[in-house]
């Protein structure tokens, strides 16, 4: 693997890990990894740096939602017109081209099901691209980023034999 490759792995697993620690990993100097990631940074390769937040372990109430949209793709731009004007609306965090029935993962973030559902029929519905939608909502995650939330329950009973 290349050292730029490995780098980029380093950092996506802590994103928090400092310039000298990354040097000694690498076996590079540390003008030289503060370079590269200023170049990956430019290049557009880095396109931020996020900090992963269990937001059911806060009083903030938050709830994520996937929302499949089918839409109908315009000439000469396919999808990425109507893939814009869906991302930019500031509750949505993602938006994937996805393949299978629908054409558009949009996921977001609200503080209610009634303001999930309130965007998807005052936002997404008014779209004239827009054939239809599939909510759902995420529940409980175990999983986010590569990281494990929800740690495995231990069963701390104490044991009575006979």
């Amino acid at each position: 693997m290349e050292k730029r490759d490995e780098l980029l792995t380093l950092i996506e697993k802590n994103s928090r890990i400092d310039v000298h620690e990354l040097s000694v990993l690498l076996g590079m100097e540390e003008a030289e990894v503060a370079n590269t990631l200023s170049a990956l940074e430019a290049d557009g390769v880095i396109c931020g740096y996020h900090t992963l937040i269990d937001w059911s372990k806060t009083s903030n109430e938050k709830l994520t939602a996937m929302i499949e949209v089918r839409v109908t793709p315009q000439r000469g731009h396919g999808f990425d017109q109507i893939a814009e004007r869906i991302y930019k609306y500031p509750e949505v965090t993602s938006a994937y081209l996805i393949s299978g029935g629908f054409d558009i993962m949009v996921i977001l973030e609200g503080r209610s099901l009634k303001e999930v559902a309130g965007f998807v029929t005052d936002k997404l519905s008014t779209l004239e691209e827009v054939i239809s939608t599939a909510t759902h909502f995420i529940l409980v995650k175990y999983k986010d980023h590569g990281t494990i939330l929800s740690k495995k329950y231990e069963d701390k009973r104490e044991l009575i034999t006979p």
